[in-house]
Parts: structure tokens; C-alpha cells; sequence
């Protein structure tokens, strides 16, 4: 075995897991979280859809495009610790964006927290979490856009609560309807002192002409508030859309950039053996990181002071984190490759997949899956919050998740054996459409961890299948770029699409219909894999070394030379497969 005496491979391996451990577990820290924050914000399930798919059309455009001008220009370490110091800053520009209102940020905690820090809590101010469910806007926001004399006759009853997702958009309805209360009373009230004064007449005009004047008014109170919610909604949009493309412009070359490097210098020192399983220690982290920070943000106080609330905590590890993730990036193994490949490896990944039958249906399967898997990701901890569950509940869910990921991989070529390539994905599409519908019937806080070990199948075995028929498709030194391409596949084009499309249904119906319609879809596209799959001819791909320790003795005296021939048959029987 080759290897250079002036680098320590073990050294470089541990240095490598070490680097994995922290920087998966700092994005453990914020990232599962975001989206949780972004409802704090006020902004409602279609708008957080759009900005989670611009984050992952971003990543699907500019890592691979940031990684291969890191490898042209040799510049991989200044790219690597660049992006840790500058996602640094990108990550906590979030914490400074304020909410859609007072009380957007605390509507999810006990409002007996709040008296230590001078804030209101009379029913004109803020309204109990048992009233007001998932409605981000309460009484203290309508302060600002209606009078005072006015907000004295609503009735904060007619606040309604609604499905998740859609907290503006009812906050304008709820407007709409307080101001035509008050108009209605108004009339009222007026009527009542018109009856009881003789010096008003009783005609029928003045009636019609004073409903007619109080109608107006309440009608342009509620204008006046529907154009102020929709303009602090939008500011607000825009703001987080910012905020969040910038952080996944500067995080984005990390992954691709690293994982670049490491392969390379081991492929350099012929140690390539220990890269296919660096990805547990990546996974360790996050699972640890996940756990710990949902413990301890569930125990704090809802605000930690009048201006920072407790889901800031979930910035400052990430940061304190990466921090360290940067100082271990300084001694990170990275080969410098003086030769410049001549052939673009995407497209010839693109070229492989195209051309054989069942890497197609693969890639297509893959798409789907990250269509799906983005409603996991973006709304589960909405749904959980709906139910009650804290920051503790959550964080378990990532632990048990990745914990059963690790522990299955390690039989998992046990598993494809047993039930084949095509069996292990359909089972694993099977295991998510179970979890979808899971999610969709949760009735309590604690009520989703069971589920999630199922997590190994859905994930861990569905990706081992997809990632070895990679391998059956690939030619010497592409599978990485294919496997690149069917995680391209799923975790950019198909989870930018899941958001934008998962955002829309869960705002125009509710989370239930959504895990639901995910649940269908799946199990639908399950049994027409199958299918498909069976119809379609396995090509076997020509492999030459065992043909080179063939015995020629093995070959019949009555065959022509040509025949003799291994690699002549070798061409005919792959060109008659590819017939096929």
C-alpha cells in the first residue's frame, strides 16, 4: 500500500470525524429549528415555504459551482474557514430581524413569565395559549391599528383560531370583522340615545343615514388595518428571505468543499476505506447536539430579558460551535490536486444515469422522497408544536431518528441482500408513507417519538439502496459524481419544490391534510416502482478483472479464434444486454 511517510493518516482521520462531529452538530443547533423560528417571527406556513425552497435552490446551484473553483484555483482552506467565520455572522443577522409584533414571540409560553419583565398582560394585550391557538396576532396588535375608543368594544372572542400556517392572514380577518362589530354597535348605541332623546326625531332616513356613516367608519378602520398587517408582513418576508439566502450563500461551498478534499487525500494515500463510514461521526453530533440544546432552551424562560427571547439560545450554540468547527478547520487534511480534470464528471453522471432504465426510475424516486421528506423537515415541529410539545420533545426526535440511522447501517448489506435493491426502497418509501400518517393523527406532546425509529428504514435503507445502485450503474471513478447527482436530486431539486408546494397546502388546508395527501403519494409511487421495476432489463456492466483471471481452458477447441477472444465476447454480450 502506498503511502506518504510525511502524513499521518490516523491523525488526519481523527481530525476529519472530529471536524464532521462539530459541524454537523452545530447545524444540528439552528437548522431543524429554523423553520419553528420563522413561525415565531409571525410568517405563515407559504411564506416559510418559499424561503426553505430558496435556501435549497441556492445550495443546489452554488455548491457544486463553489466547489469545483475551489479545486481550480487550489483555494479549498480559504474557502472551507471563510464560510465557517462568515456563516458565523450570517446566522445570528436572524436574531436581530424583530417579530411581526409584541407578542408574536411569546404566544407559545406560559403568560405568568412575562411579569418580570413590566409587559402587559390584561385581555387587550395578549391573550391566553388556550384562546388563542395558533393565531400569531393578538388584541395588543389591533392597539395600533384601530382607536382606542374602538378597541374598547371588541370582543376578543371573535379572534378566531385557525389551522397552522395562516396567523396573518386570519389576524386581517379578525380585523375585518372587530371593525364591522364595532360599526354595528356603534349604530347601535346611537340608536338607543336617539330613542331615548326627544329632541331627535324618529324618521327612518336618519336611521339609514347613521348605519350608513358607521358602516363606513368601520369599514375604513379595517382597511386601515388589513393594509398595515399585510405591509409589516411583507417587510418582514423580505427581511427573513435576505437574511437566510445570504447564510446559505456563505454555508453552502462548506459541505462540497470538504468533502472533496478528505476523498482526495485519501484516495492520494490509497486510505479510502475509512471515508465510507465518516458520516456516523456527523451524525453523532447532531444527534447530541440536537438532544442537548432542546433540553436546555425547554428549561429556560420564555424571554430572557424584555428583548431576547429563549429561541435565540439555538443561534448562540451554533455559533459557539462552529466557532470551534473553525479552529479545527485550520488542521483539516486537505490534498492539493495539481491535475485538472478535463471532462465535466456531472454531466457524464448525467449521461450514465439517462442511459440505463433503472438508474432513471432511481433518480426519480429520489426526487420524490426529498418532495416528501421537505414537509418533514419544514413542519413536523409545527404540528408538534400544535400539540403542546416543547423544545425537549423535539430535539428527541432528532436524537432517536439518527441513533436508529447508525445502528441499522450496520446490517445493512445483510438488508439488501435480503430483500434486494428494489425491495429495500419500496419498503423504505412504505416506512415514510407510515410516518406521514402518523404525523398527521399526533394527540400528544410525546406522542411522535415512537415513530421516529422507523426513521432507519425510511431514510437510512431506502438512501443504501439508492446509493448501490449508483455503484451498478457507475464507471470506474464516478460513483461519487452520481451519487452527488441523486442527492442533487433529492435534497435540492425535489426539497425546493416540497417547500414551495408543502408551504401552499398546509396554508390553503392544514398540516393534517398535508402529511396526509404525502402519505398518499407515497404509497402510490411504492407499488408503481415495483412495477416499473420489474419490467425493466438489469444491464450487467462488463467486469473486466474477472475476465482477466479467466482459464482459457474453460473455452471449447471447436470456437475461432475471435471467439477466444475474452474481451470480443466481453463487447458482444454487453452489446446484446444494451439491445435488450
Amino acid at each position: 500500500m502506498r503511502r506518504n511517510k510525511q502524513w499521518d493518516v490516523n491523525k488526519a482521520m481523527l481530525l476529519s470525524r472530529l471536524f464532521h462531529f462539530l459541524h454537523c452538530a452545530g447545524k444540528a443547533c439552528v437548522i431543524p429549528f429554523l423553520t419553528l423560528y420563522l413561525r415565531h417571527l409571525g410568517l405563515t406556513a407559504s411564506l416559510t415555504g418559499i424561503i426553505m425552497g430558496t435556501k435549497h435552490f441556492i445550495n443546489l446551484a452554488w455548491a457544486p459551482l463553489s466547489g469545483y473553483f475551489a479545486k481550480h484555483y487550489n483555494k479549498r482552506r480559504v474557502v472551507i474557514l471563510s464560510s465557517l467565520l462568515c456563516s458565523i455572522g450570517a446566522g445570528l443577522l436572524l436574531l436581530l430581524i424583530p417579530p411581526a409584533n409584541s407578542a408574536a414571540m411569546s404566544r407559545y409560553c406560559n403568560i405568568s413569565a412575562f411579569a418580570g419583565f413590566g409587559l402587559p398582560k390584561t385581555a387587550e394585550d395578549t391573550i391566553n395559549n388556550s384562546q388563542l391557538g395558533n393565531t400569531a396576532v393578538t388584541v395588543h396588535t389591533f392597539t395600533t391599528l384601530i382607536s382606542p375608543t374602538a378597541l374598547t368594544l371588541i370582543n376578543t372572542k371573535h379572534i378566531a383560531t385557525a389551522g397552522a400556517g395562516q396567523t396573518l392572514n386570519d389576524a386581517i380577518s379578525a380585523t375585518a370583522a372587530a371593525s364591522k362589530l364595532i360599526a354595528h354597535r356603534q349604530f347601535h348605541r346611537e340608536n338607543h340615545k336617539n330613542e331615548e332623546g326627544a329632541a331627535i326625531p324618529d324618521n327612518s332616513h336618519s336611521k339609514r343615514s347613521l348605519r350608513s356613516k358607521s358602516l363606513k367608519t368601520g369599514s375604513a378602520h379595517g382597511q386601515k388595518a388589513t393594509d398595515v398587517v399585510l405591509e409589516v408582513q411583507r417587510q418582514l418576508f423580505f427581511l427573513v428571505l435576505m437574511a437566510v439566502a445570504l447564510w446559505e450563500v456563505l454555508a453552502a461551498p462548506l459541505e462540497w468543499t470538504v468533502d472533496d478534499g478528505l476523498y482526495e487525500y485519501l484516495d492520494f494515500v490509497d486510505a479510502t476505506d475509512g471515508y465510507s463510514r465518516h458520516w456516523i461521526w456527523g451524525y453523532l453530533g447532531a444527534a447530541c447536539s440536537a438532544c442537548g440544546v432542546g433540553l436546555l432552551v425547554s428549561n429556560l424562560d420564555c424571554l430572557l430579558n424584555v428583548h431576547i427571547h429563549r429561541s435565540s439560545v439555538h443561534f448562540y450554540c451554533y455559533a459557539i460551535l462552529i466557532t470551534l468547527t473553525l479552529l479545527t478547520g485550520t488542521f483539516l487534511p486537505i490534498h492539493v490536486n495539481r491535475k485538472q480534470e478535463k471532462t465535466n464528471k456531472v454531466l457524464k453522471a448525467l449521461h450514465l444515469i439517462s442511459n440505463e432504465g433503472r438508474a432513471t426510475l432511481c433518480a426519480l424516486t429520489a426526487f420524490i422522497v426529498g418532495v416528501v421528506g421537505s414537509t418533514v423537515e419544514n413542519y413536523l415541529f409545527w404540528q408538534m408544536q400544535d400539540k403542546g410539545s416543547s423544545e425537549f420533545y423535539m430535539g428527541a426526535s432528532i436524537g432517536i431518528t439518527l441513533f436508529a440511522e447508525i445502528l441499522l447501517s450496520f446490517f445493512s448489506h445483510r438488508i439488501l441482500k435480503t430483500l434486494g435493491q428494489s425491495g429495500t426502497v419500496a419498503l423504505g418509501m412504505f416506512c415514510m408513507a407510515v410516518q406521514c400518517l402518523y404525523y398527521s393523527f399526533l394527540w400528544s406532546p410525546w406522542s411522535v417519538l415512537p415513530i421516529q425509529s422507523l426513521n432507519a428504514f425510511s431514510n437510512g435503507a431506502l438512501w443504501w439502496a439508492l446509493n448501490a445502485q449508483c455503484e451498478d450503474v457507475s464507471t470506474p471513478g464516478m460513483e461519487r459524481s452520481v451519487q452527488r447527482v441523486f442527492q442533487a436530486l433529492s435534497l435540492g431539486l425535489g426539497a425546493g419544490i416540497g417547500s414551495l408546494a408543502g408551504g401552499f397546502v398546509a396554508s390553503r388546508f392544514s398540516l393534517e391534510v398535508l402529511y396526509r395527501a404525502a402519505a398518499v403519494v407515497l404509497v402510490i409511487w411504492s407499488v408503481a416502482f415495483l412495477i416499473v421495476q420489474s419490467r425493466i432489463p438489469r444491464q450487467k456492466r462488463v467486469n473486466y478483472s474477472q475476465l482477466l483471471a479467466a482459464d482459457n481452458t474453460d473455452l471449447s477447441d471447436t470456437e475461432t479464434d475471435q471467439e477466444r477472444d475474452w474481451l470480443v465476447k466481453a463487447m458482444k454480450d454487453e452489446k446484446e444486454n444494451n439491445s435488450w
